[in-house]
C-alpha cells in the first residue's frame, strides 16, 4: 500500500504516517517536519523516475510507503503518476488544503469560478494566454515560470491586472499573501517559496453563484450578426465569412490569435468568445476606439495595437493562429510576416480576384500547406406582400495556411 498525504497548507499529517512505513518519499521540507518511523528510508524528491522505481521496489515486496505531497496531492500533483505507475487500487490517499483554495481563502474570494493552470514544467506561453482571457486565474508556478516570469509576459499588455503571489503557505513564520502589479513582481527576486499565483482583472466581487466549476461555458453561438457589433459603412467581416475563419482558426483557451486590420474587431472578439487571448492590429485610431467598444459590449478582453502592419508586429507576442483583414499592396507583405511568426494557422479574408495568387504564394513560401474557398451566399430578404427574395452578398476569398505537424525520427508526430 501506498499512502499519499498533502502536508503544506495547514494538514496535520502525524496520526496519519503508516507506523509501518519502510520508504518515506518527498521534498525535503517534508521529511524534515513530519515524524516518520525509525529505521524507514527517506528519498528526497526530485527526478521523479528514480523515486517511482524506488517505490516499485518496496511495493514489490508488499512493503508500506508514504509520500508526502503538498496541499492537495490529487490536484496537479504526484497522485497521477502513481496511479498510472502502480494502479489507484493501492493508494491511499489523504489531502491536505490546496494552494489555490488556500490563496483565495486568504484574500476572502471565492475560486469555484477560477480557472487553474500549471506552469509546473510546462510552458509558461499557456498560463500568461489564459491570464490574458480570463478575470481569474490561479497559475501554479514552476522554476522558470515564476511570479516574474508570468508578472514580465503581462507587462504592458494587461493594464488591469493584478498579481497576488502567496508564498509559504501553511508556515506560521514565512507565510507572505502579496498584491502587485505584473511589472512589480517581473522586478522582484521570488526564490523557491512561492506556491501560487493569482491574476486577477481589477478589484474582484465574489460574483454571482455557479452552479459548474471552472471557466465560463463556450458561448453557445458564434458567427454573430454584424448588428451585434459597432462598424463602419457595413466594413466589417461579414458572418458567414466569420464562421469558417473560426473554424480555420480553432481559437480556444491558452491559444494567442493575432487579428490583423482588425477594422470593427468582429473576429477578434469572436476569438476572445472562444476563450483565446487576442491581439487586434489596426491602422486607424477611429477603428481602433470601435473595437475597444466592441469587446467592452460583449464583455472580453482584446488587447489592442494602434499601428499599420507589418511593422506594427514587431515585438508582439508570436500567436498560435492569425486571421488577416483588409487588404492593399502591402497584404503579401503583411500575410509572409504573420506566417512567419504563426505557430499553427493563418486564415486571411481576400476580396480582390488579383490579391488570391500572391497571398497563396506567400503562405506556401512560408512552408504552410495551403487551402481556400470562394464564399458567395446570398441572404433571405423580405418583399412588399409577405414574399422573400435572394440578396447576394459581395464574394470573398477565404484563404488559410496550415503548418504541418513536426515529423520526428522514425515517422511519429
Amino acid at each position: 500500500m501506498i499512502t499519499v498525504v498533502g502536508t503544506g497548507t495547514g494538514a496535520v499529517y502525524g496520526t496519519r504516517v503508516p507506523p509501518g512505513a519502510g520508504l518515506v518519499v518527498g521534498a525535503r521540507r517534508h521529511l524534515d517536519a513530519a515524524r516518520l518511523p525509525e529505521g524507514a528510508e527517506r528519498v528526497v524528491l526530485g527526478p521523479l523516475a528514480p523515486a517511482l522505481d524506488t517505490i516499485g521496489e518496496y511495493v514489490g515486496k508488499e512493503r508500506p510507503v508514504l509520500v508526502l505531497a503538498s496541499g492537495d496531492p490529487g490536484f496537479f500533483g504526484i497522485v497521477r503518476a502513481l496511479a498510472e505507475r502502480f494502479g489507484p487500487e493501492l493508494l491511499d490517499v489523504h489531502p491536505g488544503v490546496s494552494s489555490v483554495a488556500a490563496a483565495f481563502a486568504r484574500i476572502g474570494l471565492p475560486w469555484d469560478d477560477a480557472v487553474v493552470v500549471s506552469a509546473h514544467g510546462r510552458d509558461l506561453r499557456t498560463a500568461v494566454n489564459v491570464c490574458r482571457a480570463r478575470a481569474k486565474v490561479a497559475v501554479l508556478t514552476g522554476p522558470g515560470a515564476g511570479p516574474a516570469e508570468l508578472g514580465a509576459a503581462l507587462a504592458g499588455t494587461c493594464g488591469d491586472r493584478v498579481l497576488v503571489v502567496a508564498s509559504a503557505l501553511g508556515d506560521p513564520q514565512g507565510e507572505r499573501v502579496e498584491r502587485l502589479t505584473p511589472a512589480e513582481a517581473a522586478a522582484r527576486d521570488w526564490g523557491a517559496a512561492v506556491n501560487v499565483v493569482l491574476c486577477l482583472a481589477g478589484a474582484r466581487a465574489p460574483g454571482p453563484a455557479r452552479t459548474v466549476a471552472g471557466p465560463p461555458a463556450a458561448p453557445s453561438r458564434w458567427a454573430l450578426e454584424e448588428s451585434e457589433f459597432a462598424h463602419r459603412d457595413s466594413m466589417i467581416t461579414k458572418f458567414e465569412v466569420r464562421a469558417l475563419a473560426l473554424a480555420r482558426l480553432g481559437p480556444r483557451l491558452g491559444d494567442l490569435v493575432w487579428d490583423v486590420g482588425a477594422g470593427s474587431g468582429s473576429v477578434a472578439v469572436e476569438c476572445a468568445r472562444l476563450g483565446a487571448a487576442v491581439t487586434a492590429v489596426e491602422k486607424t485610431a477611429d477603428g481602433v476606439e470601435r473595437i475597444r467598444a466592441n469587446a467592452a459590449a460583449h464583455a472580453v478582453d482584446v488587447s489592442v495595437v494602434h499601428g499599420a502592419a507589418p511593422e506594427a508586429l514587431d515585438g508582439l507576442t508570436a500567436p498560435d493562429a492569425v486571421f488577416v483583414g483588409g487588404g492593399g499592396r502591402a497584404l503579401p507583405a503583411v500575410v509572409t510576416a504573420c506566417a512567419r511568426r504563426a505557430r499553427r494557422t493563418v486564415v486571411v479574408a481576400v476580396a480582390a480576384l488579383d490579391r488570391v495568387p500572391p497571398v497563396r504564394e506567400a503562405l506556401v513560401d512560408a512552408g504552410f500547406a495551403c487551402d481556400g474557398v470562394l464564399l458567395q451566399s446570398s441572404r433571405l430578404a423580405p418583399l412588399p406582400g409577405d414574399v422573400t427574395r435572394l440578396a447576394a452578398t459581395n464574394p470573398v476569398f477565404l484563404l488559410w495556411g496550415t503548418r504541418p505537424p513536426v515529423r520526428h525520427e522514425g515517422g511519429a508526430e
